[in-house]
């Protein structure tokens, strides 16, 4: 069995972007995982597989290859992991340059160890989203693919997931790169009649502004669809709030579908925030379970009515929850009064089954209340309609046509680029020579190029790929 080849490099320098970084690309967490990745990408990744792994027999080192084999310690020969190698050559790899992953057994004792050899071996800790970033550098992605695939790790639902592989198959670089060349076209036609005019036929300015006109249309839309994308990435804080003894805890386990919260006859019961993930109709929820708030003297139940209304102030909507045998109340309205005014507010009346009357979506003068849905969260009468008027006050139910969505970046920028047309298009309304409406039109096409990653800084770059998990 061949011995370790001995090798020999220094430790990596940060601010050389030629460097060998590593990474543990999957998740590890004692007996969560049956294999753990460790990922190199520069040029010496192939070297420093090769100083530490033993592959037996005459298994050859070819480009995309799975070699099978032990990772061995230089300085002693213990066999640290039994482990699979594989190796991908420039520029057949994420980053175009060759990668090297080691596929070690998972929990955290092994995978550790090899990643001590590798860094020992001269390779260096890879930053957050270093690996998207060498390969956006290297062009390999624009900035939208790779800010798509950050959205993919992070997607909390399926329709966000769909969404960000839109973006991976470059929808999203297509719209832009192709209202971007539009621009650069009238920008054309625009610079030749400042230096050339008495060279050229007239300029058509109706044409020109007409196109400014659509190119600015389609990016507000995008920029209004944004507000779509955000909902499907992000989610929503949903507060659940009432008197105590409504069925707040009652309706949070009927929409979380399992048992979340103690129920009983009893008032007060809640005394800390519960919080339940779920995602309804493609949109994740975080519900917040409050604390009844009532004046009461009991500590505990004062601590916890004080982080209801914290979560009360913090929320993307409020369902506000009350008994519809008992009616309207005083204290209902006092709640009323404590909802933020940018809140989505829907009033839910709970224990229709006890009042008589029917669940589901009540019309105006259907009930002496203010109810907006009726419900009964004992037997999930309304639930439908509940979760319906839900997304509907929260702008979340036109989801399932949306092709692509810019994120905040993109929708700054795209925001940017529209304003910047709409003063070209005064300019143009103010008769001003050609040369005032390039201005304006030049700062569109730069606002498009910094979506995609055409016209960048350093420090743009370094602030998105910041927001990236460590080994991707």
């Amino acid at each position: 069995m061949a011995e370790p080849v001995p090798f020999s490099c220094s430790p990596g320098d940060t601010s050389n972007p030629s460097d060998t970084i590593v990474a543990i690309a999957t998740a590890i967490a004692p007996g969560q995982g049956s294999v753990a990745i460790l990922r190199l990408s520069g040029e010496r990744a192939e070297a420093i597989g090769k100083h530490l792994f033993l592959a037996p027999g005459q298994q050859d080192w070819q480009s995309h290859r799975v070699l099978y084999g032990h990772v061995v310690d230089p300085a002693s020969g213990e066999r640290v992991d039994e482990a699979l190698l594989l190796v991908m050559r420039a520029p057949r790899s994420f980053t175009r340059e060759t990668v090297v992953e080691f596929h070690c057994h998972g929990g955290l004792v092994a995978v550790q160890r090899v990643l001590e050899l590798v860094l020992a071996a001269g390779a260096r800790r890879a930053l957050p989203g270093e690996f998207s970033q060498r390969a956006f550098l290297n062009g390999r992605l624009d900035l939208t693919r790779a800010e798509a695939i950050g959205e993919m790790i992070n997607a909390r639902s399926r329709r966000a997931a769909e969404l960000a592989m839109a973006g991976i198959d470059g929808g999203l670089q297509r719209r832009i790169s192709g209202l971007r060349e539009r621009l650069l076209d009238q920008l054309a036609e625009l610079e030749a009649r400042v230096d050339f005019e008495e060279d050229l036929p007239p300029l058509d300015a109706d044409a020109v502004l007409a196109e400014l006109a659509a190119v600015r249309a389609a990016l507000e839309r995008l920029v209004a669809e944004a507000r779509q994308g955000q909902l499907l990435r992000q989610g929503l804080r949903v507060a659940i709030v009432g008197c105590p003894n409504v069925g707040k805890s009652s309706l949070l386990n009927l929409l979380s579908g399992r048992d979340r919260a103690i129920v009983t006859d009893l008032p007060g019961t809640t005394r800390d925030l519960l919080e339940s993930e779920l995602v309804l109709n493609g949109v994740p929820l975080t519900l917040l379970d409050t604390a009844g708030i009532r004046p009461t003297d009991d500590l505990v139940e004062r601590l916890g009515i004080g982080r209801s209304q914290e979560a009360l102030a913090s929320a993307d909507a409020v369902l506000l929850l009350f008994d519809l045998s008992r009616g309207w109340t005083e204290q209902d309205q006092q709640l009323l009064l404590q909802v933020p005014a940018g809140a989505a507010l829907l009033l839910v009346g709970n224990k229709a089954d006890a009042a008589g009357l029917a669940a589901g979506a009540v019309a105006t003068g259907d009930l002496a209340s203010p109810a907006q849905v009726a419900i009964s969260a004992l037997n999930g009468a309304g639930r439908d309609a509940l979760v319906t008027a839900l997304l509907q006050r929260c702008g979340a139910t036109e989801l399932q046509g949306l092709q692509v969505a810019l994120n905040e970046r993109q929708r700054d920028l795209a925001a940017e680029a529209a304003a910047a047309l709409g003063r070209s298009q005064e300019a143009a309304q103010q008769a001003l020579p050609w040369d005032f409406w390039t201005i304006d039109l030049r700062a569109a096409v730069r606002s498009l190029g910094e979506i995609t990653g055409e016209e960048v800084s350093e420090a743009v770059l370094d602030r998105v790929f910041a927001r990236f998990c460590i080994g991707k």
